[in-house]
């Protein structure tokens, strides 16, 4: 089918389902690449007006904590340390500094696009420690997990991981026993669910009746996800669908999934703006304590507070709107960002800035 014929098809659908239902719906996109895709083809331009999408906590660069910034920073700074991070991490706001001025400032910091590139600096440093700030969902952690497993079979001794790693769906689960968030349906990430299937999201359906379906990037992808969710609704169902079907299995990548629970076990950690989650963070099992680099070169840093006026924390949680918040466009912009949701692409608030010309 033509692709134009087929996305006409899909908002006339849309439009008459919302149309049935009668009232407003609001559609929570959990990943950040979704939401720098839903402005790249223009879909608000094609929902009817009762249809509201929000930004959901699924940037791992918003979502690190000021604290978990600071420590990292702390460590570039210790002699005998290059700290590894990468390249969406090192603008991202602590306290004080960011990781890129703590660089201009002398700290080993060095940016890579692999965690496997940690080996072969460790290999090339073998008097210095080197450290891997490790941040992202379930999609990056099997290849930090894979790393590890091979500087242990390399007998590679100085390598380390700091772990900021986090899982989805505790996330979602907190975003839904949050009384104050009013959510009608959940687009779930493509990339994340690729690793874990659907199979743990299904609390979203069974416990809280509310329908999800994980969607790919395209426009047509995302319109058909939106579809599926307002199919739900009007029929009084709430099931995990899988629209991103050429890509994503129901049980997700075992493989994959058994290599992050080698190496990784669940744990509380702090969301940036959101708070502590219960077993929603990655840290690393006893067997690789060794690599543990919280155990290794433990650092004490000032409790931290959000910069004054800003409103990540709501937009992650799909409180408010980026253009909501009082800074954006103002104080907070992507060359100077003062919130850590405007410092990465996927990130909302710079998602909404960068396209803000279609608002």
């Amino acid at each position: 089918m033509d692709i134009d014929r087929h996305i006409e098809l899909l908002t006339s659908g849309i439009r008459r389902a919302v149309r049935s239902l009668g009232r407003g719906i609001k559609i929570m996109e959990v990943c950040g690449t979704h939401t720098v895709a839903i402005f790249r083809h223009g879909i608000r331009a094609l929902l009817p007006e009762d249809i509201t999408l929000l930004s959901g906590p699924g940037c791992p660069v918003c979502v690190t904590s000021i604290e978990d910034v600071d420590r990292a920073i702390a460590l570039s700074l210790q002699r005998g340390v290059i700290l590894a991070t990468f390249g969406d991490m090192m603008r991202v706001p602590g306290a004080r500094l960011s990781l890129y001025h703590a660089r201009s400032e002398g700290a080993g910091v060095v940016v890579v696009y692999s965690p496997m590139d940690c080996l072969e600096t460790a290999k090339r440093n073998p008097d210095r420690d080197v450290i891997f700030f490790g941040t992202g969902f379930e999609t990056t952690s099997p290849s930090v997990a894979a790393t590890l497993v091979e500087a242990d079979n390399l007998g590679i001794e100085n390598l380390y991981l700091y772990s900021c790693h986090k899982l989805v769906p505790p996330a979602l689960r907190a975003l839904l026993e949050d009384s104050e968030t009013e959510i009608d349906g959940f687009i779930l990430p493509g990339h994340v669910s690729t690793i874990i299937g659907s199979g743990p999201y299904e609390f979203i359906a069974s416990e809280y009746k509310v329908p999800s379906v994980i969607t790919g990037f395209e426009g047509p992808d995302i319109l058909e996800g939106i579809l599926m969710i307002l199919d739900q609704l009007l029929e009084g169902r709430a099931e995990v669908q899988i629209q991103y079907r050429r890509v994503v299995r129901p049980e997700g990548n075992p493989r994959a999934v058994e290599l992050i629970e080698r190496v990784f076990r669940p744990a509380d950690t702090h969301w940036r703006g959101i708070g502590t989650i219960p077993r929603s963070g990655l840290d690393l099992r006893e067997e690789f304590t060794h690599r543990n680099a919280r155990v290794h070169f433990p650092v004490e840093v000032p409790r931290a507070e959000e910069p004054k006026g800003c409103r990540c924390g709501d937009v992650l949680r799909g409180k408010r709107l980026p253009p909501e918040c009082p800074l954006f466009g103002r104080k907070c912009t992507p060359e100077h960002p003062v919130g850590a949701c405007m410092v990465s692409t996927e990130g909302s608030c710079a998602a909404y800035y960068r396209y803000s010309g279609l608002l």
